[in-house]
């Protein structure tokens, strides 16, 4: 899977370097495609923004170095294209599962009051916001994304780690212990410990439940 960043400021990204991503990338699993979108505007100072017609306080970003960088990015239009934004669909976890079975997603990084909507209309399939509420850019949102969905490649987490975890059934996942058995006065529960598969699995399925009834009773709804 490839996967293209559009943004101003490439050097937030250095994070995707590390950890399992980093380690995805070096072994090929995935491709992260950093574009500065800087690199293909036409304006001889390198502006990529400017004041938003009708008024209105901060900049926008300009239209034709946006679908310059899309289109050097996605010459044949062959990706996802998406772009971060608050006024877009939820991000939520039957979209992660659609994306990863995508082999180019490009994510567009708007900043400032946004992009020109000319951009959005020309270069962009769908918009996509990872909560109800706004940041600087679209940098976060995208790291979000790509870290979301390249979990589920083929090869980058191990299978038995994408089994039972938040949300895989409409649930959220059963509490985790490790070592020591003690801890504070806290214990590990005995049922854990115990080796007996079966009761471990109702233990872990009670308990996914009795947290999704308590923080996230909506998912039940979709039982």
């Amino acid at each position: 899977m490839k996967i293209s960043i559009l943004t101003l400021f490439p050097e937030m990204f250095s994070a995707l370097q590390a950890s399992i991503l980093g380690r995805a990338q070096k072994e090929g699993k995935i491709q992260i495609e950093i574009v500065d979108i800087r690199k293909y505007t036409e304006d001889k100072h390198l502006k990529c923004d400017d004041y938003p017609f009708g008024g209105g306080a901060g900049m926008v970003m300009t239209a034709q170095p946006v679908c310059s960088a899309i289109e050097a990015a996605d010459p044949e239009h062959g990706a996802r294209r998406i772009y971060l934004s608050p006024k877009g669909k939820t991000f939520r976890q039957d979209t992660v599962y659609e994306l990863s079975e995508c082999g180019h997603i490009v994510l567009l990084c708007g900043h400032y009051e946004g992009v020109d909507q000319r951009a959005i209309d020309l270069c962009i399939d769908e918009e996509l916001s990872i909560g109800d509420y706004v940041l600087t850019g679209g940098e976060l949102p995208a790291m979000v994304v790509t870290d979301c969905v390249a979990r589920y490649v083929d090869g980058v987490l191990a299978p038995e780690s994408l089994v039972q975890e938040s949300f895989s059934e409409n649930l959220l996942e059963y509490p985790q212990y490790t070592r020591p058995v003690e801890f504070r006065g806290l214990s590990v529960p005995e049922v854990l410990r115990s080796g007996n598969h079966a009761e471990i699995d109702k233990w872990r399925r009670e308990k996914s439940l009795e947290i999704t009834k308590k923080k996230r009773p909506d998912l039940l709804d979709k039982q």
